[in-house]
């Protein structure tokens, strides 16, 4: 893979991956873990990934304050200015301009990939070209560039993009790049079995392209009051000033996403329809599909878990607890430190509300 200087790449990992709770905690989240069993934390193996087409000085990481010291930790070879460290969370827009800033400090023509910590890739190889051509188009045009996964079901735990099917190649060198509709955000059933029957829908991967200047420009133009905050840092980035600063910006910053404050709103926004073995690991549903599984369809991670007449569970206990489990079909039953849950896989997509109604009704200590 080549390694150009101007590849820069951004994880966004301030994330508490409420939706794999009790698992994930706001102290220990889901990135930070080795979901998979494969040696790795998902942001180290995020990290690695792109080192092969990034300079490793090149890659920086955003995240919460508080988790400093995991990611420092998981990935020692980072230097500190490479470790963005947000005191609040404002969701993606902020995070994206404030590394925006820290690159222009150091590479006006950066190029850059924006990508969530937290995603498995089964199909690195492919996945790395999909990146490398799509970071050639940045290069070349004016463009907001996106990857969208083929859908292979109506799933109602991603968003969708919409693209215009023209016949005409808006790229000659890659057929699968096409200009952007629309994007909606997770639907309900019955309009998620509607866009995969339309055939020209593909998931939302939340993994972005562009060149420095053009997201720029797509900030100035679209998310002016963000932009504006971070623009008054030029001079800070990369000093002792940065942290004042960026505590100051952050109490006065607003919320939003880059979906919806930037993408939504451009016209210039395309994507490339990809096929790598992605998921977003986003729920219980989506790790179940990633695990290997018994003769009853049973995912299991626990010495001591002997199963009864249940099949298509997943479960995941601590090891040295015995637990016996009869009866289940499609559950989750996750047992992590204080917590247990039991819950319908049909119903995962509560667990949010049900992290909420812990901490308002049991405390804190238990999210």
């Amino acid at each position: 893979m080549a390694k150009s200087k101007h590849n820069y790449c951004v994880i966004m990992a301030g994330g508490i991956g409420a939706r794999f709770w009790p698992m994930s905690r706001t102290t220990h989240p889901k990135q930070f873990i080795d979901i998979l069993g494969t040696g790795e934390t998902l942001i180290q193996q995020t990290y690695n990934r792109f080192k092969r087409i990034c300079p490793k000085e090149n890659i920086y990481i955003v995240t919460n304050e508080i988790y400093k010291s995991l990611v420092q930790t998981q990935i020692p070879e980072l230097a500190d200015q490479q470790i963005l460290l947000e005191p609040s969370r404002r969701n993606t827009a902020p995070c994206v301009a404030y590394a925006n800033y820290c690159i222009l400090e150091r590479d006006p023509d950066a190029r850059i990939v924006v990508a969530p910590s937290d995603h498995v890739i089964l199909k690195e190889d492919i996945f790395l070209q999909n990146i490398e051509t799509a970071l050639e188009a940045a290069s070349e045009h004016d463009w907001l560039l996106t990857l969208g996964i083929r859908p292979s079901r109506p799933d109602t735990g991603y968003g969708y993009i919409q693209y215009v099917d023209s016949k005409k190649h808006v790229y000659p060198k890659e057929k699968h790049v096409k200009k952007v509709k629309t994007f909606t955000e997770k639907p309900n059933l019955e309009l998620a079995e509607t866009f995969v029957k339309c055939g020209d829908f593909l998931w939302n991967s939340g993994i972005f392209i562009w060149s420095l200047k053009s997201i720029m420009k797509a900030f100035e133009t679209h998310l002016p009051d963000v932009d504006s905050l971070f623009k008054k840092g030029i001079g800070k980035y990369g000093t002792r000033e940065e942290k004042a600063f960026i505590t100051q910006t952050y109490t006065i910053c607003k919320s939003i996403s880059l979906d919806y404050g930037v993408m939504e709103a451009a016209s210039n926004v395309y994507v490339m329809a990809a096929d790598f073995g992605w998921s977003d690991l986003g729920t219980w549903g989506s790790l179940y599909e990633n695990r290997p599984k018994d003769h009853n369809g049973n995912t299991v991670v626990g010495k001591n878990v002997m199963m009864y007449d249940s099949s298509n569970c997943i479960v995941n206990m601590p090891k040295d607890k015995v637990v016996v489990l009869e009866g289940l079909n499609d559950f989750i039953v996750v047992e992590s430190e204080n917590v247990l849950l039991v819950c319908r896989k049909t119903d995962e997509q509560q667990i949010r509300q049900y992290v909420n109604d812990v901490m308002l009704e049991k405390g804190e200590k238990y999210v």
